[in-house]
């Protein structure tokens, strides 16, 4: 009897060891093995809010962060493409591409008139009356070139070009050579652009930048592209641009973006791309979507509206 129990006693304890969680799970050992510090990483979002669970320092199946995929992907890009994207609440500033080549401003520049003229408003330098404010709300929101117009018209002034230089930092904001001083002349880089929306959110008067911020949240479908490929959950805001000007004697493409995205407007992005010969508004309206895209972890390609 002893050795019959001893023998049942054996056959039970290989049993419970054939029966534990591993086997259990992967009874023919497919699942893969994953150490301790891949687990670590698939789980790392960055810590800490809501910004961070946007992607902002996802990995990538081969390891690589958004920033780098971000670098990689306008690297790839044909053209002249410059993209930055501050954070305010770190102060750390990410850059691809060429950020200090300056081309057509195309209707970005439409920021800088409506800045502009908010702050003289708030100085009680000139009185923006209802066609005005209507002018307004249409440059920013529909980006009507016939209200930009009546608003350059009537205030822009000898110093308003140097104005946007000086004080919202734009240092290399210029008239196209050989053109008058007129909005639709000018020219800027992705710094130029990024120091502006810098200004508006940190240094216009808050009724003024409380105007601007909800307006650019609420754009038109002709400018849902660029800084909008963030995605809904950071709740951006944009200005675009669009245009196909002439560089070195051939017509080509610009398709520019600026703007904020994230709680309390946390990151400011500037996106500015001179395409070559030969490219398109879709294309470059999707090459600007996807590189903010890539950089937020959001859907790439971006689901975007063009023009």
């Amino acid at each position: 009897m002893l050795v019959r129990r001893g023998v049942v006693a054996l056959f039970t304890l290989l049993a419970l060891t054939a029966c534990g969680d591993d086997a259990s799970d992967d009874p023919q050992g497919l699942l893969p093995q994953v150490s301790a510090s891949q687990a670590r990483q698939a789980g790392d979002g960055g810590g800490g809010g809501g910004d961070s669970a946007a992607g902002l320092e996802a990995k990538g199946s081969a390891g690589a962060s958004t920033k780098d995929r971000t670098t990689a992907f306008v690297q790839k890009l044909p053209g002249t493409f410059g993209i930055i994207v501050r954070d305010r609440q770190s102060g750390t500033v990410f850059k691809a591409g060429n950020t200090t080549a300056t081309t057509w401003t195309a209707s970005t520049i439409k920021l800088a008139i409506a800045t502009d003229l908010l702050e003289r408003q708030q100085a009680k330098e000139i009185t923006l009356d209802a066609t005005d404010r209507g002018n307004l709300d249409k440059a920013l929101i529909n980006s009507d070139n016939d209200a930009a117009t009546a608003l350059w018209n009537k205030y822009a002034e000898a110093g308003t070009v140097a104005k946007y230089k000086t004080q919202y930092g734009m240092g290399s904001l210029a008239v196209v050579d050989g053109m008058e001083t007129f909005w639709r002349n000018l020219r800027c880089s992705a710094e130029d652009l990024q120091s502006l929306m810098s200004y508006v959110l940190e240094k216009l008067d808050p009724t003024s930048r409380t105007y601007i911020v909800a307006t650019l949240r609420k754009v038109a479908g002709n400018q849902h592209w660029g800084v909008w490929a963030a995605g809904a959950g950071l709740k951006p805001g944009n200005k675009d641009g669009w245009v196909e000007k002439p560089v070195n004697g051939t017509d080509v493409w610009m398709t520019h973006t600026v703007g904020f995205a994230g709680d309390s407007e946390r990151y400011v992005v500037a996106v500015v791309y001179e395409q070559k010969p030969g490219g398109s508004l879709e294309k470059g309206a999707h090459a600007v979507s996807d590189a903010v895209a890539t950089y937020f972890g959001a859907k790439v390609p971006a689901p975007v509206t063009l023009p």
